[in-house]
């Protein structure tokens, strides 16, 4: 990776970020000049430095600071990254602002020598894979959800802007590196041996026999070219349920530094294949079978309920469409097409959160080896029919009946849950 940092770059501490956000007249609107400020680091030591920051005298005037290191922190300096990253996702949150404003946070500013950007904090919020975990529902996220997917993608595809505006996104928008690891960690790592691959030993039949599914590669191999080639939309890029921001009346989508122009059904899912690996975890989460019962259905209405409002809020980029270019048959096509998009793609963002590097606390955060066992077999089982079968899928209730009739193997011999 060649890129020249700025000569004014280094990262921040805790205790130098205080001093350099007094000076950002950005800065005016949230905190007084001379007021006491704490700053404190809760990034998740993935991939960047994230600062939270507030006036001592009122924690509700707070912001977050984010900065790009020249390196993936998961691994080390052994894997460089390049810093630009944090102007693709300052860019991609303002595009996302300006589209749909009630569901993501505000950007303050951007500095591209200190490759960092402040935004909103949304302390009244909570990451939604932890409340998922402990099984609360979020009555209002499938209208949020799908009302975001639709403005921010439809709003960003060749049926709303210009071919010239178009091209200069995509352009705007290259991320090669961020796409490249996308590339090994979903499509090609889980599918072959190689250290950073991160399952238990439990799944290791349920793994090798996936690792040599020639049938299974074909597929995933059609996903990873649609992923490499289609520049269908600018997409999020990483789209999960720790990328949500949530309470019981708000949703709010962050962290778009994989953003880049790639097909719509990425996005989409990456939505619904992070419900069915919490639906694959409360196998062995919640013990209870009527209550298991009842969650599972909010996370399959929720699916069910997300494409819906996606397929009625994208229905305005049709009635601008031409319909001598673009007639009833090709919308038809067009919208079976990202269905069947979002079940395949969504299926290998599944099946790599339990073989590969970085996987879910949904199912890694199980504490006893053979329930955790149990839930990762049932995800790889629903990513496998998904991806294998998604070509029989024509509506979204198709989708969740493949998904909700497969069960977890166990490789030990036990067959039922005690």
């Amino acid at each position: 990776m060649n890129e020249d940092i700025s000569p004014n770059y280094k990262p921040f501490t805790p205790e130098t970020i205080v001093d350099y956000i007094r000076q950002r007249p950005e800065m005016g609107d949230v905190f007084r000049p001379t007021e006491p400020l704490v700053a404190e680091e809760i990034g998740d030591g993935n991939l960047n430095l994230v600062f939270r920051i507030w006036a001592e005298a009122d924690k509700e005037r707070t912001v977050i600071v984010k900065q790009a290191l020249p390196y993936l922190r998961l691994v080390g300096g052994d894997w460089p990254l390049p810093v630009d990253r944090a102007r693709i996702e300052a860019e991609a949150l303002k595009v996302e602002y300006k589209l749909v404003p009630q569901h993501t946070p505000r950007v303050y500013f951007y500095d591209p020598d200190m490759y960092l950007f402040a935004m909103q904090n949304l302390n009244r919020h909570i990451i939604m894979r932890k409340g998922l975990i402990e099984g609360i529902k979020y009555p209002r996220f499938a209208e949020h959800i799908g009302l975001f997917l639709a403005r921010t993608l439809g709003g960003t595809s060749d049926l709303a802007l210009d071919f010239k505006t178009k091209k200069l996104e995509v352009k705007r928008f290259i991320n090669p590196d961020l796409c490249k690891i996308t590339e090994d960690l979903i499509f090609t790592e889980p599918y072959r041996y190689t250290e950073r691959n991160g399952f238990h030993k439990e799944l290791e039949p349920q793994v090798l026999a996936l690792q040599a599914d020639e049938k299974l590669h074909v597929e995933v191999a059609k996903m990873k070219e649609k992923f490499m080639t289609q520049a269908q939309a600018l997409v999020h890029g990483d789209l999960h349920t720790g990328s949500i921001m949530i309470n019981q009346t708000e949703t709010f989508v962050i962290d778009p530094e994989f953003a880049y122009y790639g097909p719509m059904g990425f996005d989409i899912g990456a939505v619904i294949g992070n419900l069915f690996l919490n639906y694959a975890a409360h196998e062995v989460r919640t013990p209870d079978p009527a209550k298991r019962a009842d969650f599972r259905k909010y996370l399959t209405d929720t699916v069910i309920d997300l494409w819906h409002v996606f397929v009625r809020e994208f229905q305005p980029f049709w009635d601008q469409a031409d319909p001598i270019n673009m007639p009833k048959g090709y919308q038809d096509d067009y919208m079976l097409r990202v269905l069947q998009d979002s079940a395949g793609l969504g299926a290998c963002k599944m099946m790599r959160r339990v073989i590969g590097l970085a996987g879910v606390a949904d199912i890694r955060g199980i504490q006893d080896v053979h329930e955790r066992a149990i839930a990762g077999s049932l995800a790889l089982h629903i990513g496998r029919s998904l991806l294998l079968e998604r070509e029989q899928i024509h509506t979204i209730e198709d989708l969740v009946e493949i998904a909700t009739a497969c069960k977890p193997t166990y490789p030990w011999g036990k067959t039922t849950l005690s």
